[in-house]
């Protein structure tokens, strides 16, 4: 094998894994809102808790990956990880409070303007440019989002706190994107999603004390959803997104919020028993091409 195919194989093999870190992170993560609505805590608590059960396989992950011949700590504790930190609390405040506050399908379908965020953010603070195919790719993303939720998707003034506080979460999350990609350029995954969640911990802890004040779960169940929120949810969908932001483009990573709609409807569809309608599927479809319109081309690849 010539050392040019051998690049070209490399490549295709880091570009399949990270698509497959992607897709896990997308199914890791659809589940959350369901499991926010379960906890017998309040949604600042359950969010405190997400990542705080978390901490000790995160950590064993850490130390594990670090542990590897020929594995760098990389920079610990720098600035891109410590906005990771700040961005991802944000985001949670916000997500679990608009859950709590408004319709699932309104808090997904503002929540998935998070990769309009980072290409703004990108283009006017990073001056990062955006190929024309990701744009188009974004487009279609948007109205096939649109589309799957349409039917569920209601404005009502009793739920505007709720729609703006979704609003705010997609906001939070395109930043969180960027200093994640950015964190990946010196740190491995591992060490960007432990330490990035110590700094959320902290500020979680605060602000579900000073707003809801108890913060124990009450019930063996209630541990169950949170201890499930935390394994799946943070360790899983947050680790699996930290793998790929380090090897794929950020603003194609961020695409993950839609394939996150896509698989809320099906696991909505698989343990709930709600039909999936035509509309609904020609959307995830809309949504499963505008990411393959997205996708890095094979120059991109052979550069990972």
């Amino acid at each position: 094998m010539s050392p040019l195919s051998e690049v070209s194989s490399q490549g295709r093999s880091t570009f399949l894994i990270s698509m497959l870190a992607l897709l896990g992170a997308a199914l890791a993560m659809s589940i959350s809102p369901s499991l926010v609505r379960f906890a017998d805590v309040g949604p600042l608590s359950s969010a405190f808790w997400r990542v705080f059960l978390a901490v000790p396989v995160l950590w064993i992950w850490m130390r594990a990956e670090e542990s590897q011949p020929g594995q760098c700590k990389g920079k610990s504790w720098s600035l891109p990880i410590l906005l990771t930190g700040l961005f991802f609390a944000g985001d949670l405040l916000l997500w679990h409070l608009a859950i709590m506050k408004t319709s699932i399908a309104n808090a997904t379908f503002f929540a998935t303007m998070a990769p309009i965020w980072v290409v703004i953010f990108g283009w006017l603070v990073l001056k990062q440019r955006v190929s024309h195919s990701t744009l188009v790719g974004l487009g279609l993303c948007l109205v096939g989002g649109t589309t799957l939720i349409s039917q569920s998707l209601g404005l009502d003034a009793a739920r505007a706190v709720g729609d703006a506080l979704a609003i705010g979460t997609g906001v939070f999350f395109g930043l969180y994107f960027l200093a994640v990609g950015a964190a990946r350029k010196d740190t491995g995954a591992a060490r960007v999603t432990f330490e990035m969640s110590l700094i959320t911990i902290a500020i979680l802890l605060v602000a579900a004390l000073v707003v809801e004040g108890n913060i124990m779960p009450h019930s063996a169940k209630g541990w169950g959803v949170l201890l499930a929120l935390a394994l799946v949810s943070h360790a899983g969908g947050q680790g699996l997104l930290s793998v790929a932001l380090g090897r794929l483009p950020t603003v194609f990573s961020s695409l993950v919020i839609f394939l996150e709609a896509v698989a809320a409807a099906g696991f909505a569809w698989v343990l709930q028993n709600e039909p999936v309608s035509v509309l609904q599927a020609i959307g995830g479809a809309i949504i499963l091409g505008g990411i393959w319109i997205a996708r890095p081309r094979t120059e991109e690849t052979q550069a990972l």
